[in-house]
């Protein structure tokens, strides 16, 4: 490895419940199997980002909820986030100028196990590639729900995770796929990675797999009463500190119905032993070779405008339009 220097970064720190900035400092030399990467962009995961943005993440969840290159506790202050987009500039041979995607926070330049690094393919934009965290996720949604030819399944809860999973499923032939969400405005999007929409009350019935990703209790309640005899219901909410009541009384038993926990954290078992993290996030990476899929990312914000804006961003004003992937830009 040659040219091996340290260098400076700007990183993004959430100090308090509903405050962050940016705070300068120095990036390590990487060892022999490190990267330095140069950020080109980051994509902010509503979802999971709010919970930690305003300090509801339980005590208890805390180590569950660490990301792999996170700094500082998420009782604050944390450096959080995992979509990052870069090309680097300091390591092996093979790898340099190469574009990857790391599970890093939100930082100009930063150091990473190469074991930690996704090449992306020629064909993904930078854009497109912040993505690749969300369909990893989406991915192993599918490992655990199984999906059969000609089932009828719903996705409750349109935004970019549930989209992805109704972007996979309707590319299963003979599978009927349906995607529900409050937000008429996500129709159209739905409609064109191949799944009808309804709003929650004409939701339909009698369905057969449903992919619960609302991170509600009424988008779980929905899922409960239109699921089909012996449907399979996986649970992809995060639900932070946040104890939902369901009925789970007659009709949840006389239906014989499942329900499955699905997350990213650990290969689906399904799959476990045949393949890697690293072999799902290759896959992932090149599922995203679908130019629909821009339509998932945005507004773009400049890295320098994120504290002032990513309150905004988590939580737009009522009747402003909600953003599914906020993208960070960097010089």
């Amino acid at each position: 490895m040659k040219n091996r220097r340290e260098s400076m970064a700007t990183a993004l720190w959430h100090i308090a419940p509903g405050l962050c900035e940016l705070r300068d400092e120095r990036v390590r030399i990487p060892a022999e199997d490190e990267l330095q990467i140069h950020t080109i962009a980051s994509g902010i995961s509503r979802g999971t980002e709010r919970l930690v943005h305003h300090g509801r993440v339980p005590p208890s969840q805390h180590g569950v909820m660490r990301c792999p290159m996170q700094e500082g506790e998420l009782s604050f202050p944390v450096k959080y986030g995992y979509a990052a987009v870069g090309v680097v500039e300091q390591g092996p041979a093979a790898w340099i100028g190469r574009r990857v995607f790391a599970l890093h926070p939100h930082q100009t330049r930063f150091v990473a196990p190469i074991s930690l690094c996704a090449r992306i393919p020629e064909a993904i934009p930078d854009t497109r590639a912040v993505l690749a965290a969300n369909m990893e996720t989406a991915l192993n949604i599918l490992w655990d729900a199984a999906p059969r030819l000609g089932e009828r399944a719903m996705v409750i809860g349109a935004g970019v995770v549930g989209l992805l999973c109704a972007f996979l499923l309707a590319r299963i032939p003979g599978l009927h796929v349906c995607a529900i969400d409050r937000d008429p405005a996500r129709a159209r999007l739905a409609q064109s990675l191949g799944a009808e929409f309804f709003a929650p009350d004409a939701a339909p019935s009698d369905q057969e797999l449903i992919v619960h990703a609302s991170a509600s209790e009424a988008g779980l309640r929905l899922a409960l009463d239109r699921a089909g005899f012996e449907a399979r219901i996986l649970e992809a909410s995060w639900f932070g500190d946040a104890e939902p009541a369901l009925p789970l009384g007659a009709a949840f038993h006389q239906k014989r119905l499942q329900l499955i926990s699905t997350q990213v954290g650990s290969v689906s078992p399904a799959m476990r032993g045949r393949r890697a993290s690293a072999d799902r996030m290759a896959l992932a990476l090149s599922l995203l070779d679908d130019i629909r899929l821009d339509a998932l990312v945005g507004p773009a914000v400049p890295f320098a405008e994120l504290p002032s804006s990513m309150s905004a961003l988590l939580d737009p004003p009522a009747g402003a339009p909600q953003p599914l992937c906020p993208i960070i830009l960097y010089d």
